[in-house]
């Protein structure tokens, strides 16, 4: 029998014939942590008697999710990882240079690498054919000082997209529709393993929103072969001789498989206080938005701006919405200001934050008031989220935030195109 691409990845890393169910035991390529969960995992490290980083080069630590700190409390925690990065060698991302699951597929990750961070959404990186995965703090700095790390090799399942997306939609819409589909639990522990002609022509964008939000329906990795826009999108970042084919056998088993023809999706929104409540956009016409946020690591890169900003051109967001940016790295803000993207979103109104999470968590930067409503192009909006279990969040595309934006109300983006 064949292997999945959870299944190849992770025996060619552990040395052994992993099969889904198998306890591997795996070499580590890419281990990082953030300002939020870092701390707590550097403690660990004396505490077990593991005081070290077995690969420094290959350890790196984030400043992005409260960039530049808020507090004196979120400071000191800054310290923590800047000291510890001085003493060990490992690398430091400051504040500014932006969202670490960004940062990672901008200037880390590789086909075929076993990747760990101690945030869910290092799955952003399985796009680009690694198995990225996160893990709790002390997993993590376990991983640090060993290099290595344990893990159940996880059953998979097959997600074939076929079909081509409508003017107004797109890969966010997607995702959002097969999580409504399956649950927010409903690939607990999976792989998804995304395939299809429509993936095949997707850029790589597109296909790290898909694979960022894999961990929305409670998969364990978002996966994809690594294929020629892989490899020109590693010669773009300087690794092309990075670049190696990974994917599945013909023949491997899957627990299930998903096909979704994407010719029928329509623009489609979260609505609070789970990801899997889905609806169109166009049902919830009239619900009024008090501020929209178009950022974060699975919306917050130059395609996304490039979708928001065509429909925001010449006109202005609704007077009493607010419209917040927030670039996912500080590469794709300078790229953004080049293209006049910035320039676009200032001018209708909207307030540009520092590359990094910004609103997403709540930390700072966009804090919701006591009953408001946010369409976020985030990746979650359980509440509290962003700061205020009395809020509500709405997720949906860049397309869709934008028309937002400009009407005050949930519309669906195709009225505006």
């Amino acid at each position: 029998m064949g292997k999945t691409l959870a299944e190849k990845i992770l025996s060619e890393n552990s040395g052994v014939d992993a099969q889904a169910g198998d306890i591997v035991i795996a070499k580590v390529d890419l281990a990082f942590l953030q300002n939020g969960t870092g701390p707590l995992a550097l403690r660990q490290l004396p505490a077990s008697g593991l005081d070290r980083v077995a690969n420094p080069e290959r350890v790196i630590f984030f400043l992005d999710h409260a960039a530049p700190s808020p507090s004196r409390e979120l400071s000191n925690d800054h310290l923590i990882l800047r000291d510890f990065a001085t003493r060990s060698g490992a690398q430091l991302c400051d504040i500014g240079e932006g969202i670490c699951h960004q940062l990672i597929v901008e200037s880390y990750a590789n086909p075929g690498e076993v990747i760990v961070g101690a945030d869910s959404h290092t799955v952003t990186a399985g796009a680009l054919g690694a198995f990225a995965t996160g893990m709790g703090s002390t997993d993590v700095a376990i991983a640090i000082a060993l290099g290595k790390t344990w893990l159940r090799v996880p059953e998979s399942f097959r997600v074939v997209v076929s079909g081509s997306f409508e003017k107004g939609v797109y890969a966010k819409d997607l995702m959002l529709h097969l999580i409504g589909s399956i649950g927010a639990d409903g690939a607990t522990y999976r792989s998804l393993e995304f395939c299809g002609e429509t993936v095949e022509k997707m850029s790589m964008s597109e296909r790290f929103t898909l694979a960022n939000m894999a961990v929305e329906a409670g998969a364990k990795a978002g996966l994809f072969p690594s294929d020629e826009t892989t490899h020109r999108y590693l010669e773009s970042r300087g690794r092309g001789d990075k670049f190696r084919a990974v994917g599945p056998d013909p023949d491997a088993n899957y627990e299930q498989i998903i096909e979704i023809n994407v010719a029928g999706l329509e623009p489609t929104v979260s609505m609070p206080h789970s990801v899997d409540k889905i609806a169109l956009a166009k049902e919830l016409k009239g619900e009024r938005i008090q501020q929209v946020f178009i950022g974060t690591c699975t919306n917050g890169r130059l395609y996304d701006f490039a979708v928001a900003a065509a429909i925001l051109k010449v006109k202005r967001r609704y007077p009493a919405t607010r419209l917040i940016i927030a670039p996912a790295s500080r590469e794709v803000l300078i790229q953004a200001m080049a293209f006049g993207y910035i320039q676009t979103f200032l001018e209708v109104g909207a307030v540009l934050l520092p590359p990094g999470c910004g609103a997403c968590v709540g930390v700072h930067q966009g804090v919701l008031g006591d009953g408001e409503r946010c369409l976020s192009t985030a990746n979650r909006n359980f509440r509290g989220r962003m700061g205020n279990p009395e809020a509500f969040i709405y997720l949906g595309s860049p397309a869709t935030a934008a028309a937002t934006a400009i009407a005050g109300e949930i519309i669906d983006p195709r009225e505006m195109l």
